[in-house]
């Protein structure tokens, strides 16, 4: 979890590099337009107008890509450490500028009104809210709503919730973070791009993961190679087996991930079976193959 004073600082900063970024992006009539709304959110007069506002963005910027250069990706970063809007779109910033502009000292109500947007949200308004949701005042407040997003049926909402952003590893239990994982192996998306996924690890995960292996073998699918990112340190005897499997695999990316996971592996058996490749061995030992090098192959 981050403190109060460093999410107040973060609004203030994200808040300016947002509305920089779209003075730059969508015509003037867009920028006059989502000026006028902000003012008159910032107001905190009437919340229907911040509804029907955040509704009708779309409408005055356009559904453009972001597109931002490395400096303002360093700068979002900066503003607040894992913020990563690579992806985001013009809409989904002014979105985002809106919802930072609601009035912060009357923490029931701002909860509240954010709580309304959700449950009435479509689903690119959900994608908005959720990738917004490191920005938020009072984040530990939608912890359920993150959870909630976890669970949808809709990928895209999951991987607003899910990759590229750090609410997740900060603020949901195991639990939920498990589950997380869990998705994203289920509908494809890459575990690499889940911020906190090496500090998240937990031997709980390890073996739903082997679980989900064993599960998708029986059924002549394949496993990502990802998986077992999160299994060799947690490793028993038993899992050895299946590591052994997959640094036998015909694929090149399987025994990578195979042997990286052993060489994770504190169990001695699994450094004398490490042993017998030493080409894989020699590699990781000279820092040429780690997961984030096996990333660029998948």
């Amino acid at each position: 979890m981050v403190s109060a004073s460093y999410l107040e600082k973060t609004t203030v900063s994200a808040i300016d590099l947002l509305h920089r970024w779209l003075k730059h992006r969508i015509s003037s009539q867009g920028l006059t337009w989502l000026d006028e709304k902000i003012d008159q959110v910032k107001s905190g007069v009437n919340t229907s107008m911040f509804f029907s506002a955040f509704s009708a963005v779309p409408r005055y910027t356009g559904k453009n890509d972001l597109q931002l250069t490395l400096e303002e990706l360093e700068a979002a970063s900066t503003a607040r450490t894992g913020w990563f809007p690579s992806y985001w779109s013009v809409d989904q910033a002014a979105r985002t500028l809106l919802v930072l502009s609601l009035p912060q000292s009357n923490e029931e109500k701002y909860v509240r009104t954010l709580e309304r947007v959700f449950t009435a949200a479509d689903m690119g308004e959900l994608i908005a809210l959720y990738q917004a949701l490191p920005l938020l005042a009072y984040p530990e407040k939608f912890r359920t709503r993150a959870a909630e997003g976890v669970r949808s049926n809709m990928t895209a909402v999951f991987n607003a919730v899910a990759l590229r952003n750090p609410y997740p590893a900060e603020y949901l239990d195991d639990v939920a973070w498990n589950q997380i994982v869990l998705k994203a192996l289920f509908v494809g998306s890459p575990l690499h791009l889940i911020q906190g996924l090496d500090r998240r690890a937990n031997p709980e995960l390890a073996t739903m993961l082997v679980d989900y292996a064993h599960e998708r073998w029986a059924a002549y699918r394949t496993v990502s190679p990802e998986l077992w990112r999160l299994v060799g340190r947690f490793a028993n005897n038993a899992m050895l087996a299946d590591l052994e499997r997959v640094i036998q695999a015909n694929d090149p990316v399987e025994q990578a991930a195979g042997a990286i996971a052993l060489a994770e592996c504190p169990l001695p058996d699994a450094q004398q079976l490490l042993a017998r490749y030493p080409n894989l061995q020699a590699q990781i030992q000279a820092g040429h193959l780690t997961w984030n090098s096996l990333t660029l192959s998948l």
